[in-house]
């Protein structure tokens, strides 16, 4: 078999637990059918391209976004723990290297977030059916929302485990780190209206732009800034793969 199968293999197997499969799809059950119908006493309509979107649909779609950004902790998790418990050295005593390990949790994270996205898209579909526009661009922007996506927050959560050494450091860094991506982006309320400090907060969080790409798939909104949102975070995960590659191949375990 493949090394880098192999790792995949591994890194599933110890990653994906009933606890993980519970906290994936509950938590964004519970925002979108509990907060999101809660607050639409407060929004009724949220504006997105030509279309008035309800806040359960709204929020629904930014859930996409914020699952694959979510399951992407598994990469520094995964590398984190191998450092601390010794794993890296047992690992490379086999016929493995360090580009196989590497890979193997790119996949990982790829393949989780592709799963995640499905898993929200299929839960969340009952909310915003009614304002759906599927084309035939749907599906390719949502696995390349979930692929981009996975490499992008990936490589933050793998640069983040390369460079702490105590667990708790590790895990207030991380934590924080993903709460402002999350919280500060348009994946929970619309950027119309915030404060102009906040507002431009969510426009250099990659995960607005990322969501923006789930939601103009979906309700068939695909404009000029859609795609100059594309290119930006190809190019932004591409520039993070990179470091973090090479924290990791520099990396002494």
């Amino acid at each position: 078999m493949n090394p880098i199968i192999r790792l995949v293999y591994r890194n599933l197997t110890i990653s994906i637990n009933p606890g993980f499969i519970i906290w994936q799809i509950l938590f964004p059950l519970i925002y979108i059918f509990v907060a999101g119908f809660a607050y639409t006493s407060l929004i009724e309509n949220v504006p997105f391209g030509n279309k008035d979107l309800s806040y359960p649909a709204f929020l629904a779609s930014g859930m996409i976004g914020f699952n694959i950004m979510n399951s992407t902790l598994i990469s520094g998790i995964i590398i984190w723990n191998d450092r601390r418990h010794g794993m890296f050295e047992q690992i490379m005593s086999g016929p493995y290297t360090r580009s196989d390990y590497i890979l193997s949790n790119i996949v990982t994270i790829g393949i989780i977030g592709l799963v995640s996205a499905g898993l929200i898209t299929a839960v969340g579909y009952p909310v915003f059916f009614e304002s759906v526009d599927f084309s035939i661009v749907t599906i390719p922007l949502l696995i390349f929302a979930s692929v981009v996506g996975a490499i992008l927050f990936g490589s933050i959560a793998s640069i983040i485990s390369t460079r702490l050494r105590s667990s708790e450091g590790f895990n207030v860094i991380i934590n924080t780190v993903f709460l402002f991506f999350a919280f500060a982006s348009t994946a929970f309320y619309p950027a119309q209206g915030a404060p102009q400090p906040l507002a431009t907060a969510f426009y250099i969080n990659p995960l607005s732009y990322l969501v923006d790409i789930v939601r103009a798939g979906i309700f068939g909104q695909i404009t000029d800034f859609v795609i100059m949102e594309m290119i930006f975070l190809i190019v932004l995960a591409s520039v993070l793969f990179v470091i973090a590659t090479k924290l990791l191949t520099k990396l002494d375990f």
